[in-house]
């Protein structure tokens, strides 16, 4: 196996692979943005699993979609999350089924009644993906902050950063580091 891309791949299909993955990650940060529940559900597979670091995972697309419903849009306050990602790390582990590594640099924007805070944080998306009936779905994301500040002060990561282990099978989409 070349570098992060199976034998069977051939170059071009590797490439076609690597833009189709870049473009469902940039097609999930505007739609999360533009709060687009329809349009992300259609990126997800029914049993994609997410891990935000502090909180239980959400273990479903519905779930996700529900959890980002209310995060996103209540009716007691306006919620705006701007995402961008970016320099992807890739790994194609069958022609199928693909892992990555996305830098992340986002902020938020929150204001109730009585309240408004902000936010900017940095750090890091871990994903891996299938390719079904033509099309490439997210199945996992694991958000590891790295830092984040704003209205509230500076906030650290609960857990340490990942280095050269970020695709190691056992801690990827794991919130526990490898020993």
């Amino acid at each position: 196996m070349a570098v992060g891309r199976p034998d069977e791949m051939s170059d071009i299909e590797w490439l076609v692979a690597l833009e189709e993955i870049r473009q469902l990650k940039a097609r999930r940060d505007r739609y999360v943005d533009a709060r687009d529940f329809d349009g992300l559900m259609e990126l997800h597979a029914p049993e994609h699993v997410s891990h935000n670091d502090g909180q239980e995972p959400w273990t479903s697309s519905e779930e996700l979609i529900e959890n980002l419903r209310r995060i996103y849009w209540h009716t007691d306050f306006r919620s705006v999350g701007l995402h961008h990602s970016y320099d992807p790390e890739i790994v194609f582990d069958t022609p199928t089924t693909a892992r990555a590594i996305w830098a992340q640099s986002g902020g938020g924007l929150q204001k109730t009644d009585d309240h408004e805070r902000w936010s900017h944080t940095y750090g890091y998306y871990y994903e891996s993906y299938v390719k079904r009936d033509g099309r490439w779905l997210f199945t996992t994301r694991r958000w590891h902050n790295y830092a984040n500040f704003g209205s509230e002060g500076v906030m650290f990561p609960n857990d340490p950063p990942k280095g050269s282990d970020g695709f190691d099978p056992d801690t990827f989409g794991r919130r526990t580091p490898r020993p």
